[in-house]
């Protein structure tokens, strides 16, 4: 959580529909939320609003979320991550990266909206809300 009280989330994924529908649920209970559709473009988005946590999905365009996952470790360590994938050659990407000593959290897709807030709200028990 951030210094301020803050409950800021970023959900990367590419399918309009996740980001939207999470985005939307996540909202709905007192989550500052934004979304980016690409790695590269979360990227841009944590350099100027720091998260508390990044949603990650590891199917992304060009750079995958585990290689993102990498990037926000490094650049923003405070920042908790929890990858999600649907595909089965996630297994191995993890396995790549535990190799270099990275591991992740993982969740599998699909991800029921209702899951996923339990889960987001046990990362943020006993952190009172930011008020105004």
């Amino acid at each position: 959580m951030g210094i301020d009280g803050s409950r800021r989330i970023l959900i990367v994924d590419d399918e309009a529909d996740v980001t939207e529908t999470l985005s939307a649920i996540l909202a709905r209970h007192d989550y500052e939320v934004r979304t980016a559709a690409t790695a590269e473009l979360a990227i841009e988005a944590i350099a100027t609003w720091q998260p508390d946590l990044a949603i990650v999905d590891v199917s992304l365009p060009r750079m995958n979320g585990i290689e993102l996952a990498v990037v926000i470790r490094d650049t923003h360590p405070q920042c908790r991550l929890v990858l999600f994938s649907g595909q089965h050659t996630t297994q191995s990407l993890l396995e790549e990266a535990a190799k270099k000593g990275r591991l992740f959290e993982i969740l599998a897709k699909p991800v029921h909206p209702m899951f996923m807030l339990d889960y987001v709200s046990s990362r943020f028990a006993g952190r009172p809300k930011k008020t105004a």
